[in-house]
């Protein structure tokens, strides 16, 4: 989750020399012929398409790319926030200038244009247009409106539906080669975890390269500082699920969690581990593209991450045959007490998602457009491919894919680019992993048969030391937790007034743990001590009586 200001920026944009490049603005007249979303003269539509996540610029031309245009008339003409910013600028700036594009995902800033009236409230589109819609979201379908009091569905959501979790990172990463050294005994504590990392660094204290090892390494020089230093803290310390900078309690009262006891225990090692001099001295300072690197040299002996964030980096250490050096995702928390929660259904997650604005050229064939995406066809071709080229189908009917082309996917870094599987997945509905099609086939690669079948030597080794099929069946399974009421926190769409606090919340809270962190054992507690004071001034438990009633008010939509 990456920062957010809008607001404060807003005056300051609205002075910035020209406008946003690929907004579509002003045209609201809706071809409602939806002859496939093309034109009524049946010719392609290019609707305009900003995404806050986009980390590449998506011409629209890769194979998967035209067999949705050719199968909708709808082609995307995709921009994205400039400069290495963050979108708050771009949306501050189409609010500014009024001009927007067809279709948004706009991630943490859509309660801005939310509360400008820009999002149009797809309800009534759906019912007339969106049977698919309605069909993967099913159940959950209720909790894509806004509130109780304001029941408008404004965005669907950038993230599966339900399935099972076949894989997962867990809430640590260590090194095959360190795993093994440890018998494949999984660690217990934090204790534990440092002694495995001490002891293999002991016995093997170079790479096979002659580089030397580093304990722990950690990406806090941006905005993944919230991935690698604030998301782990309470998956371990708290066995919390992913709610950001946020813990819930039973009663559903959220606790901005730098204030858990917990934590500071958790933060209390990690400032030992850095005057050990176990944790990477640069973490704090080094770009994430030298975290990626020295990932990818094999130094590294153990991560907190997620593996969305360290994946291009295991993708050099096998093209380059050194397995050892990949991670094991271990299910790690801070005691034998605390339940790893990474297996966990949080429910739907709502609040960020792509939406229709009211400035849309046509608001029908952008409606068919995603409908079309929900679809079973839909579904198989953003995640399989072309059938004939990336997967086959097998005498039974299902698909499958071949052993080279899961070795092209798991090795090419611009695979999903190239090819467009998996290419256009996100931010746009998709099912969950294990969900069966009429087929008998899952909507995604990613089944348990897929999983086990794609393992590598590292990971069958480890599945026959645990004596397990799936190397999560090692964690704490999902029926093991209720599923909240709310969605994940992180992704809602929040009120101006909080993220102006939360912001503040989160930037003190940055700069304070690195030097909690930094900063000799013997001042750990002033430290620590000293950023729960500036919290608390900033509106720290102004924003929680806030989020509390966030939650309550998401509740109220599905009870």
């Amino acid at each position: 989750m990456k920062k957010r200001r809008v607001f404060a920026l807003l005056l300051a944009v609205t002075m910035t020399v020209g406008t946003l490049a690929g907004c579509g603005g002003g045209d609201t007249a809706a071809n409602t012929d939806g002859a496939g979303g093309s034109s009524e003269s049946g010719g392609v539509i290019e609707l305009t398409f900003f995404s806050a996540d986009a980390n590449q610029d998506d011409p629209w031309t890769d194979p998967v790319a035209e067999a949705i245009t050719e199968a909708t008339g709808v082609k995307l003409k995709t921009t994205r926030p400039v400069g290495g910013n963050d979108e708050s600028e771009a949306v501050a700036l189409m609010i500014a200038e009024q001009n927007y594009p067809d279709l948004i995902f706009a991630k943490g800033s859509a309660g801005n244009l939310i509360d400008a009236g820009v999002m149009m409230d797809m309800t009534e589109l759906i019912e007339e247009y969106g049977p698919n819609i309605k069909k993967l979201y099913g159940d959950e379908f209720e909790k894509l409106k806004q509130s109780a009091d304001d029941p408008a569905i404004y965005q669907l959501s950038a993230y599966a539906v339900g399935g099972e979790k076949f894989k997962h990172c867990g809430t640590a990463q260590i090194q095959w080669d360190a795993l093994k050294a440890n018998d494949y005994k999984l660690p217990d504590t934090l204790e534990d975890f440092e002694a495995m990392i001490k002891s293999y660094m002991e016995a093997s204290p170079t790479t096979e390269d002659g580089l030397d090892r580093i304990g722990i390494s950690l990406s806090a020089s941006d905005w993944h500082w919230m991935i690698t230093v604030g998301n782990p803290a309470g998956f371990i310390a708290n066995g919390a699920p992913d709610n950001g900078q946020w813990i819930v309690n039973e009663n559903n009262e959220g606790i901005y969690k730098f204030r858990s006891d917990e934590e500071r225990e958790y933060f209390r090692w990690m400032c030992r581990m850095y005057n050990e001099g176990i944790l990477d001295p640069d973490f704090a300072t080094q770009t994430h593209e030298d975290y990626i690197a020295k990932l990818a040299s094999g130094r590294v002996v153990a991560i907190f991450d997620s593996d969305w964030d360290y994946q291009d980096a295991e993708k050099v250490l096998k093209a380059d045959g050194k397995l050892g050096a990949t991670y094991a995702g271990i299910p790690l928390t801070m005691d034998k007490d605390t339940k790893c929660a990474s297996l966990m259904y949080q429910g739907l997650t709502t609040g960020t998602g792509v939406g229709i604005t009211e400035s849309c050229k046509d608001p029908v064939a952008a409606i068919k457009f995603l409908d079309f995406l929900c679809s079973d066809e839909g579904q198989v071709l953003n995640k399989w491919g072309i059938e004939g080229v990336n997967y086959f189908v097998d005498d039974e009917g299902h698909r499958y894919r071949t052993e080279e082309e899961i070795k092209y996917s798991q090795e090419d870094q611009d695979y999903a680019k190239k090819t467009g599987v998996g290419f256009h997945n996100y931010p746009f509905p998709t099912y969950g992993d294990g969900i069966l099609d009429p087929t008998g086939s899952t909507y995604t690669t990613t089944s348990k048969d897929a999983v086990i079948a794609e393992y590598n030597a590292e990971e069958k080794a480890a599945c026959e030391a645990w004596g397990v099929e799936l190397l999560v069946d090692v964690f704490p399974q999902a029926d093991e937790f209720q599923t909240p009421d709310y969605s994940p926190l992180w992704a809602y769409a929040m009120p101006i007034e909080f993220t102006e606090i939360t912001d503040k919340l989160d930037e003190i809270s940055w700069s304070a743990l690195i030097e909690c962190i930094t900063g000799s054992e013997a001042d750990f507690d002033a430290n620590y001590d000293a950023m729960i004071a500036e919290l608390e001034s900033t509106g720290m438990s102004e924003a929680e009586q806030m989020m509390t009633d966030i939650i309550a008010e998401k509740v109220a939509v599905v009870q």
